[in-house]
């Protein structure tokens, strides 16, 4: 089983440890892309930073966040899910798990990232701001580098078991599962109802996904296929009903941790 994440815009910077080593993280395929977004981001902080903020997308009070990816080079690093510290990690709560659960995590989740692509939770990464809607100086969107080299890491890691594609859209767009994977490729979406009427829910899906995250690490499940998923999560409390490969999982509460 292979669970994507999308990463968290919000950011833990690490006050101390040794910096990024690009030779350790996983995904070692990866590498040349790494380096060649790592040193453009950079040289782009490193000039004028007017230009940068706005081709990141930062606002005034964001400029710290330049003088941050400046330095990532010599920044310190840390396990990438105590870096990572939005809703959707915030309700998964990875440091609290026990071991064995901790080590199931770190197997068979990957957390996507416009910087270094594809990360394990244990990957050792400085805090960074790149959004995959970007498009850098010289090199383009940097989803397009992402697109040719994802797919086939995808494939790689899934191996034979369920691909559970949590991205949202902006990180979907970096590579999506290739056609080989199609009918073990489940996505899943949140729906609140309410008054006998359902809604998308969307900054608060990332704390359900979480919490749907975290209780098949803590059951130690391994489903399958689609459908032994959707039974597996019905096992754990939840309503869910499937439309094609798609999961819609229905709540009547709002999870917001």
């Amino acid at each position: 089983m292979l669970i994507l994440l999308p990463p968290s815009e919000g950011k833990t910077r690490p006050t101390e440890g040794a910096p990024l080593d690009l030779d350790t993280l996983s995904f070692a395929s990866l590498t040349p892309v790494r380096e060649l977004l790592l040193r453009t981001l950079v040289k782009l902080s490193s000039g004028n930073p007017k230009r940068a903020a706005e081709v990141l997308g930062l606002g005034p009070t964001q400029a710290s966040a330049i003088t941050v990816n400046a330095a990532l080079a010599d920044e310190p690093a840390a396990r990438a899910d105590e870096v990572y510290t939005g809703v959707l990690f915030t309700a998964l709560d990875l440091p609290s798990l026990a071991p064995d659960a901790r080590r199931r995590a770190d197997e068979s989740l990957a957390v996507a990232s416009a910087l270094f692509g594809l990360l394990r939770p244990s990957d050792r990464i400085p805090a960074y701001r790149l959004s995959g809607t970007v498009t850098l100086p010289r090199l383009g969107p940097v989803a397009g580098r992402w697109r040719t080299t994802l797919p086939e890491v995808m494939t790689e890691a899934a191996g034979d078991g369920l691909l559970i594609d949590l991205r949202s859209g902006t990180y979907t767009a970096l590579g999506k599962p290739p056609a080989q994977l199609a009918d073990r490729t489940a996505t899943m979406r949140v729906l609140h109802e309410h008054n006998g009427q359902r809604k998308v829910v969307s900054h608060f899906n990332k704390a359900t996904k979480g919490r749907i995250v975290r209780g098949l690490l803590e059951a130690g499940a391994d489903p399958r296929t689609v459908d032994e998923l959707q039974s597996t999560l019905a096992d754990l409390g939840w309503t869910v009903e499937r439309v094609g490969t798609r999961l819609d999982v229905v709540v009547d509460e709002v999870a917001t941790s």
